[in-house]
């Protein structure tokens, strides 16, 4: 444990520092280029005039979105311990005939300035793991569904290769199925096993699926024995965190001993609803930080720490802009609510 006082814990927490929180708590954000996080998590003279900008348009509206250069991953790591990286879900690091793409040039500036002892965590390309993409406003079934050659030539080995023991874990992201589109709970675990069965045991893989009729009893079961993580995601239409810890039965299934939570929308709102109250992601939103929902949110998180601890495991705590307005200060509330069961449990 700590041998800071609690009050100095408190204050670093409140400088955005959460270095030493708890044993058992990393915390992270998803992404963390965001320029509303300006005097909060990077240095404002360092950087306020190196603010690159481009826009966006999401659910009928037009956004700016400010972002600080790829070298303040070194400031970054000042504050948090553990990144996710996101873009890698978008496109393979490397092309089909093997030649590296933008996703690798972004990924191999980020190994140049992160520090020595960095910990990221990378989303696996939706082309691998999700069962359909969208095709010309449709969606149809994704050809490389599964595709586990094409997943360790164009991902594994070239992240492996640029991020070394500095990647640690990678999240396998599934997309929303309805019970008619989907395959039975069995159905879906075997064909999950055929494709883990292909892949190297290291890094960690978790998985996040996002149908709750799939989370079922035997899921549960062959994650614990093929050692993967189960990604506790609070989501759009995902049961709460408390919920999801009840169907695991009460078990934590990773193989390297680390668990992810990743707090990414309100529950029953969607991305772009989300994305509209928290833009541009400079202060907590009382629409979404001051709700009962985001208050067992952050109960829940809590709790997932403890949960950690009794099993001799680290919880990483990944916080996303659109669940609170502001990642670096949803970590906050989360520290500070960890910190109140120190005192208590003191």
């Amino acid at each position: 444990m700590s041998t800071a006082s609690l009050p100095d814990r408190r204050a670093a927490v409140d400088a955005y520092n959460f270095d030493d929180v708890h044993p058992h708590v990393r915390f992270g954000t998803a992404s963390d280029r965001y320029a509303g996080w300006l005097g909060q998590i990077y240095p404002r003279a360092q950087y306020a005039d190196r603010v690159s900008s481009r826009s966006r348009r999401l659910g009928g509206q037009s956004f700016t979105e400010r972002r600080v250069p790829i070298a303040s991953v070194h400031d970054y790591f000042e504050h948090f311990q553990v990144l996710e990286i996101d873009f890698t879900f978008y496109r393979p690091l490397l092309e089909d005939d093997g030649t590296p793409g933008s996703t690798h040039r972004t990924l191999s500036a980020y190994a140049e300035h992160a520090p020595a002892d960095a910990s990221f965590l990378l989303k696996a390309p939706q082309m691998i793991f999700a069962r359909s993409v969208r095709r010309n406003g449709e969606f149809v079934p994704n050809p490389t569904f599964l595709d586990a050659s094409r997943y360790l030539e164009t991902f594994h080995a070239p992240a492996l290769d640029l991020l070394g023991d500095r990647l640690d874990g990678i999240l396998f992201q599934q997309e929303y199925q309805p019970v008619a589109d989907s395959p039975s709970p069995a159905e879906n675990v075997d064909q999950l096993d055929a494709f883990f069965g292909a892949l190297p045991n290291a890094p960690q893989a978790h998985v996040e699926l996002r149908a709750e009729h799939l989370l079922r009893g035997p899921y549960f079961d062959w994650l614990a024995d093929r050692g993967l993580g189960h990604v506790f995601s609070h989501w759009k239409w995902l049961p709460p965190l408390r919920r999801q810890w009840a169907l695991t039965g009460e078990r934590l299934t990773a193989a390297n001993g680390q668990v992810v939570a990743r707090l990414l929308t309100p529950r029953d709102m969607s991305y772009a609803d989300a994305y509209t109250m928290a833009h541009p992601f400079e202060a907590p939103v009382p629409e979404l930080s001051e709700t009962q929902q985001a208050h067992d949110m952050v109960l829940d998180a809590t709790a997932l720490a403890y949960r950690a601890q009794a099993n001799g495991a680290l919880l990483n705590v990944i916080a996303n802009n659109r669940a609170w307005g502001n990642a670096p200060d949803l970590n906050r509330a989360i520290a500070h609510r960890i910190l109140d069961e120190v005192e208590t449990r003191a």
